[in-house]
């Protein structure tokens, strides 16, 4: 029995996946979504369990998961291979058998055993290490395909020496060494420079070192981090920073930065090149993944061979553009793009295989914590992984969102109405399913006649069936029609929405709810995820240490309870600029309530323009709804002509965006006066630094509407931690309140006014959960009293300024 090659002395290290290994040297042809979309990757696992279950009933010494680790060195390569066998067991003549299962779309009589030879590979490679580490002169290798439209089961097996299974695994890794040997050179590179690199400014802020050090220590021994740091204190920098120093010091990463929003993905790239500016040659390679449709090369995406000539061949071509693209350093969009080009493959599959290769990785949330979307190349397992949370306040309405489906009844009946005349299987599924919303149509007018809204504790079993029947005839019609009609794009989003829901369904339990809504002729049904904390805390533990950082997290508790971290450690940073810089109010004598809007339009007019006519600038007004702006905006534009005005539009565009902004230029020689809406894009993530906006004024506590779904959140809350109100209503609410103040104060030179317009900013339960630089907020009572503090604050020097208005 020949013994695995054994490590050579300072032999390059390099730790490699086998599947990555096997799938890397021996994949090819085309990227082509019939056959690997529908979220099926998220099928397979449920198949991969159900098929293990089976075989055990088979073979009762049936393994399932089977870890297995080798250390082996070949070509100068000290290689660590990791990775997991399907299921281990022995046959009937007593050979050892590892069984490799994969599920797929391939009609049934392309299966045949050969179609695919990485999956060959992969198996064979775990066979070798099992092999050598047990002793077996031979063992068989099967694989193990489920059809998945069809259901059915194919199997293809071979007999192996176990001198064979290793003279391959030593060729593939003779193969793979030219690769190797550049990422473990890049590699000790890297490191080396990361243990001597200097922050990137002669000095820190106060405070953006404690912030920096707190990161540090998290990532250097594991664990979770909730920062909450005040805006303008370089979060970035302070955060990216110390991570890349734990790398210096041989945590293994990659670092994962991600984000809730594109601004600060950008927020991100610019602190690289920033370090790289001032570390010329810095080994250090870094990608942002952008979403498909937005760095997509063609003027409409069809993932197939046919239709896209960068899809066609991908697999045959994309060695070549990886090894030309790893002499980059920052591979954002264009670069990729540049590079896709010259080889002629997918812009947004070249990112996802070169994350393979670099040491940050900046992306949206959903590439970890949403189940669909997320990197399985990295997340089958724990690993020594960094995750940076960026404005992770969002992350738990997020992450509802992301364990959360709905269907609509409309969707169903449009579809079959699309399908014309005659009778098929599929209509009559289509049939059944719009059935069961009429159904529950009549259940939502008994039950609750004035709101037409019912909440159940359960699933819909019956439901879920129909849609399960429904799957099979929707995918036929989609394989045979490939047009791309408007009929085909709708069957599509169906097919898509409706393997959410079952996704879904598969995880409901006590922390959802099934909400039935009625409302005309439309009924909508919704898996709502309450609580995502489970979830949350699941994705974050496949990392050593995950870090949340934000300018709100307040108050902890409820943002450690949300993402299911008891045992996470909380800090909270002072600012570090004057607090003289920022003049602090709150109107004491106005009422925003709903049921006070009406009576309050003219009163908040009157004191935004005491406000934004107290000294010339930039003023953003930010409100809770966009129907409570309009109403204010209506009555200032008619009491103010001379005042110029800006609003933000529903579903503006990127550039509508881009040039709403553009309108708070620097040094401006009148007043501009913005209306926008918390919690939306103007509000967060947004940085006019300078004099480009000097004052915010903040119209109502932000609380969400009063609707079913935020009563069943509070009565959900209400049950589980007794802080129902503060859960769904108070705590959201306020986290937009400071999101939007923050917009104002962002450098040590900045100075502006901060005004809260509702009287229940003084209320106890609300003052609270303000920062502590807010503790110099004074109370005023009249618009006169505003008027009065507003004169002294931009009238004074900055060092007089820290208490007037008291």
């Amino acid at each position: 029995m020949p013994e695995m090659p054994q490590p050579e002395a300072q032999a390059l290290a390099v730790t490699l996946p086998i599947r990555q290994l096997a799938e890397f040297l021996l994949r090819t042809g085309s990227i082509d979504n019939r056959f690997t979309g529908f979220d099926r990757a998220n099928e397979g696992a449920r198949i991969h369990r159900k098929l293990q279950r089976a075989a055990l009933h088979a073979h009762p010494d049936y393994q399932a998961e089977v870890s297995l680790r080798q250390e082996v060195t070949v070509a100068g390569v000290a290689y660590t291979l990791e990775g997991r066998a399907d299921g281990i067991f022995k046959g009937e003549d007593g050979v050892v058998t590892v069984d490799e299962i994969k599920t797929t779309a391939l009609p049934t009589e392309a299966i045949t055993g050969e179609q695919s030879p990485e999956h060959w590979a992969q198996a064979r490679l775990y066979a070798a290490i099992y092999a050598s580490q047990n002793g077996l002169p031979c063992l068989r290798v099967q694989l193990t395909y489920y059809q998945i439209d069809e259901e059915s089961v194919l199997t293809f097996s071979h007999d192996f020496t176990a001198d064979a299974l290793n003279e391959y695994l030593v060729a593939l890794l003779a193969e793979y060494a030219a690769w190797a040997k550049r990422a473990a050179a890049w590699r000790l590179a890297r490191t080396a420079a990361l243990k001597i690199l200097p922050f990137p400014f002669e000095e820190y802020r106060p405070g953006q070192r404690a912030m920096a050090g707190a990161v540090y220590h998290t990532c250097r021994e594991g664990g979770q981090l909730l920062c909450q740091a005040p805006t303008g204190i370089g979060k970035t920098i302070s955060v990216l920073f110390p991570a890349l120093k734990a790398l210096g010091d041989g945590v293994e990463g990659p670092i994962f930065y991600l984000t809730a929003r594109g601004t600060t993905r950008a927020a991100a790239e610019s602190a690289l090149a920033l370090l790289a500016s001032r570390n010329p040659g810095l080994p250090l390679r870094s990608v942002t993944l952008t979403a498909k449709d937005k760095i997509c090369l063609c003027e409409s995406r069809e993932c197939t061979p046919d239709a896209c000539p960068y899809a066609n061949g991908y697999y045959s071509r994309i060695k070549a553009a990886l090894w030309d693209a790893l002499e980059e350093c920052r591979l954002d969009a264009p670069t990729l793009c540049r590079y896709a080009q010259k080889h002629t493959v997918c812009p947004f599959e070249l990112g996802l295989d070169m994350s393979l290769w670099c040491d940050v990785i900046i992306g949206d949330y959903n590439y970890l914590f949403d189940p669909v979307v997320n990197l399985r190349r990295f997340f089958e397992s724990k690993k020594d992984y960094l995750f940076l949370i960026d404005e992770a306040h969002n992350l738990p309405d997020r992450a509802r969102d992301m364990h959360s489906a709905s269907l609509a009844k409309t969707a169903f009946y449009d579809a079959k109405k699309r399908l014309g005349k005659g009778k098929s299987r599929l209509k009559t599924a289509l049939e059944k399913v719009n059935n069961h919303f009429i159904n529950w149509r009549h259940d939502c007018e008994e039950a609750e006649a004035d709101r037409r809204v019912l909440f159940l504790p359960t699933r819909n079993e019956d439901f879920d069936h129909l849609l399960e029947r429904l799957c099979e005839p929707l995918e036929q019609w989609l394989e045979e029609h490939r047009t791309p009609d408007d009929t085909h794009a709708a069957l599509l989003q169906l097919y898509f929405d409706i393997r959410a829901w079952l996704r879904v369904a598969d995880t409901f339990d006590d922390h959802f709810v099934l909400q039935l809504s009625a409302y005309g002729s439309e009924v909508r049904a919704t898996q709502l995820c309450l609580d995502p904390s489970a979830f949350v805390a699941a994705s974050l533990a496949l990392g050593r240490a995950g870090v949340l950082f934000s300018a709100t997290l307040a108050p902890p508790s409820y943002y450690k309870d949300l993402c299911g971290l008891p045992d996470a450690r909380a800090v909270a940073l002072r600012s570090p600029f004057p607090p003289q810089n920022l003049g602090l109010w709150c109107t004491g004598q106005i009422s925003t309530r709903y049921k006070d809007r009406d009576a309050s339009l003219a009163h908040v007019a009157e004191t935004l323009y005491a406000m934004a006519s107290a000294h010339t600038g930039n003023y953003l007004a930010f409100f809770p709804s966009y129907s409570y702006l309009q109403a204010v905006y209506g009555v200032f534009t008619a009491a103010y002509p001379h005042i110029a005005v800006t609003q933000q539009e529903t579903g503006m565009a990127e550039e509508e965006r881009a040039g709403f902004l553009a309108q708070f230029a620097a040094h401006p020689a009148t007043t501009l006066l913005g209306f926008a809406v918390m919690g939306g894009v103007f509000s967060e993530g947004v940085d006019l630094t300078g004099d480009r906006l000097v004052g915010v004024a903040v119209v109502g506590p932000a609380l969400p509407q009063v609707g079913p779904r935020q009563e069943q959140l509070r009565r959900y809350f209400e049950d589980t931690r007794g802080s129902g109100f503060d859960y769904a209503y108070r705590y959201p609410g306020m986290n937009k309140v400071l999101q939007a103040a923050g917009r104002v104060i962002r450098t040590p030179q900045d100075k502006g006014v901060v005004l809260l317009i509702d009287n229940r900013f003084t209320q106890p339960s609300y003052r609270k959960l303000m920062p502590p630089h807010w503790a110099h907020l004074t109370t005023l009572t009249s618009p006169a009293a505003l008027t009065g503090a507003l004169a002294n604050f931009w009238g004074a020097a900055p060092d007089e300024t820290c208490h007037l208005g008291q």
